[in-house]
């Protein structure tokens, strides 16, 4: 078979859309796949300017095969929006490159383009599925602690959220409120780790006017303006042995008596309470008063760390990417394979915080549409690095088989536990299990209890 013949044979069977430009910007070609994207027929695109065809937001501007032809260099993974025959706007992902005949000479350009609708979709579907309360998580954790907060929230009981500097208590805190009863009401917030004793107190409960040399007039506390709704006192473990007392009592009483007056004033108020240190461990130390942390601890949540739910970095990423495009006007399109292998075997002392910074960094270095391993920051790249053999092979085919096989592992081999684990159907896990080629455990669990 003639190789043009096998050529054509091939354009016209991919999805992706395919058109050839003269140095004249004239269409010479135009595919199967690039007619049922722009809506355009062959015989009409065939002849005209690809700008004509196309309306894209790149064109006037930032034209991607005008880059082309001033470089020399191809473009890759540009994403932009076209305007259809329909007159919708279609978002694609696009390269280009030079086409040159057999002595050199440029005798054109050549664009690939994909439609990213139902990408797009797939992606909000994702997004609805996994985002609680602007919370992202799809780990089994995280899945877990989404089922608890409207229970939680539909009650008044006082809550304690422990975990680490990064994890997003406040987060959780106020999904609590604003799936409450009281969401109507306002969540105030007071970090507790960041005033002196005095003027926490005064912050709190509030004060009368000459109730202190600075006190020139009466101050509500926040006790007061949360009436009605929640209170999120974070870094709760730092307060001393006497606002303990006084926090006890207000807790214990619903009431509190503001600085300068011996009157007790009710408050409707639910107290949701947050640290990243071990307070068990500061109550057998003595730190920390045993009566308080139990009438805190009435309801309990304990946040993971991201580096026991690694499986939440890539939607996590790809969330504070788009929060990012939004936030800077860019339109990067995603992260790279090497750069993504190396966040997910990073342990990330700073938790999400963390990984919010790295890629609002990412973004402040990255001019193209991909964050590359050279925008992560240097402790992620260093230059020397000697990768391990068992990290050589880094697709994000081979991290979701070793993401199943490690969870098959944790399973005992039960195929069921490791699927909700995991977070998908046990049909997609038995596909997976067969398609990626994945060795499930001896003795495999599945008449194991669950």
């Amino acid at each position: 078979m003639h190789w043009n013949h096998d050529r054509d044979v091939i354009l016209e069977s991919i999805n992706e859309g395919v058109f050839t430009v003269d140095p004249d910007w004239r269409i010479l070609s135009f595919n199967r796949a690039a007619e049922t994207i722009t809506g355009v027929p062959r015989h009409e695109a065939i002849g005209r300017t690809c700008f004509e065809v196309f309306h894209a937001d790149i064109c006037e501007h930032e034209c991607a095969l005008r880059r082309t032809f001033d470089t020399g260099k191809p473009v890759v993974n540009v994403t932009a929006h076209i305007l259809n025959r329909q007159g919708r706007m279609v978002p694609i992902r696009l390269s280009t490159a030079i086409l040159k005949d057999d002595f050199g000479q440029i005798m054109g350009g050549v664009e690939t383009f994909q439609d990213l609708s139902q990408v797009r979709q797939l992606q909000k579907e994702l997004r609805g599925r996994y985002n609680f309360q602007d919370i992202i998580g799809r780990s089994p954790a995280m899945l877990r602690l989404f089922d608890l907060l409207p229970q939680i929230a539909e009650s008044s009981s006082t809550v304690l959220v422990e975990g680490p500097s990064g994890t997003g208590k406040e987060l959780f805190a106020r999904a609590i409120h604003h799936l409450s009863p009281r969401r109507r009401k306002r969540f105030v917030a007071v970090n507790c780790a960041a005033l002196p004793d005095t003027l926490l107190e005064s912050e709190l409960f509030g004060h009368k006017a000459g109730a202190f040399t600075d006190a020139r007039r009466d101050k509500a506390g926040r006790f007061t303006l949360a009436d009605g709704g929640t209170l999120f006192l974070d870094e709760i473990g730092d307060i001393s042995p006497a606002l303990q007392v006084r926090l006890l009592r207000v807790l214990q009483e619903r009431a509190i008596e503001p600085l300068g007056t011996l009157k007790s004033t009710p408050v409707d108020v639910r107290v949701v309470a947050a640290t990243n240190r071990n307070l068990a461990e500061l109550v057998r130390k003595g730190t920390f008063r045993d009566d308080l942390y139990y009438r805190i601890r009435v309801i309990h949540l304990e946040l993971p760390p991201l580096r026991e739910r690694r499986e939440d970095i890539p939607l996590l990423t790809e969330h504070l990417i788009a929060k990012f495009n939004h936030m800077q006007g860019k339109d990067i399109a995603g992260i790279s394979v090497e750069a993504m292998a190396r966040l997910m075997h990073h342990d990330f002392p700073g938790n999400v915080r963390e990984l919010e910074n790295i890629i609002e960094q990412a973004f402040v270095l990255c001019k193209g549409s991909l964050i590359e391993l050279r925008h992560l920051p240097p402790e992620l790249r260093p230059e020397m690095l000697i990768t391990p053999p068992e990290l050589e092979d880094l697709s994000l085919q081979s991290m979701e088989k070793r993401l199943i096989a490690q969870a098959l592992s944790r399973c005992g081999g039960n195929r069921s536990r490791a699927a909700r684990e995991l977070g998908i159907n046990a049909s997609t896990l038995y596909r997976k299990i067969k398609t990626l080629n994945i060795a499930v455990p001896q003795g495999d669990g599945r008449n194991r209890r669950r």
